[in-house]
């Protein structure tokens, strides 16, 4: 339900481990195979002589610092502001206020009421059930609009599609208390304390 770049992320992660498994691999053969260790010794030697010849040729006219530096802080700060970006879209959608009403009354305003509100009380209802291994509330923007999302873990044996009952007459009685419907995604969940497959209902 929220904005994270889910793919972009798992397209990093796999080019991280991609990444760290090459060097990893590398260690092993430097280690463990003479030849690799010769090949690298050749190759470094090499590469290391070949960026000294492109920062002294690259030098400024009577000094010795060469302005590829400059390219290199150009490209540090590229990364650290992709960076940044990045870490940016992680979680976004996530909403504070779940209803907003105009009160032409006495005082007029805008009454709001915070999504914190929805999830403190759907919590509390499922806190104590004897059927829920675990129970989290989050309220998200979707498209402009408000919507909660209740991710539950229910305890093995426990039928799915009673417990998404149960749970929509509490999301009922909580629009009935704030006087707005609210769409709700019920996600049940499978995991170790679980153990039967993932379902999901919109209501």
């Amino acid at each position: 339900m929220n904005s994270t770049p889910t793919l972009l992320n798992r397209i990093l992660v796999a080019a991280l481990g991609l990444l760290l498994l090459g060097v990893g691999c590398l260690l092993m053969l430097l280690a463990a195979v003479p030849a690799v260790a010769s090949w690298w010794r050749a190759w470094s030697a090499d590469a290391w002589s070949g960026i000294n010849a492109a920062f002294n040729a690259t030098r400024f006219p009577g000094r010795p610092e060469s302005w590829l530096w400059i390219l290199v802080a150009l490209a540090l700060l590229v990364l650290i502001g992709l960076m940044v970006a990045w870490v940016a879209q992680q979680g976004k959608g996530r909403a504070d206020v779940l209803a907003v009403e105009y009160d032409p009354g006495e005082v007029p305003g805008d009454v709001r009421i915070g999504g914190g509100v929805a999830e403190q009380a759907l919590k509390h209802a499922l806190a104590h059930r004897p059927d829920l291994a675990g129970a989290t509330v989050t309220t998200y923007d979707v498209k402009g609009m408000p919507a909660l999302k209740v991710r539950l873990l229910p305890r093995q044996g426990v039928a799915p599609h009673l417990l998404a009952d149960e749970v929509s007459v509490l999301v009922s009685a909580l629009e009935q208390a704030v006087g707005k419907n609210i769409p709700v995604l019920i996600h049940i969940g499978a995991g170790a304390r679980t153990r039967f497959r993932r379902a999901e209902r919109v209501r």
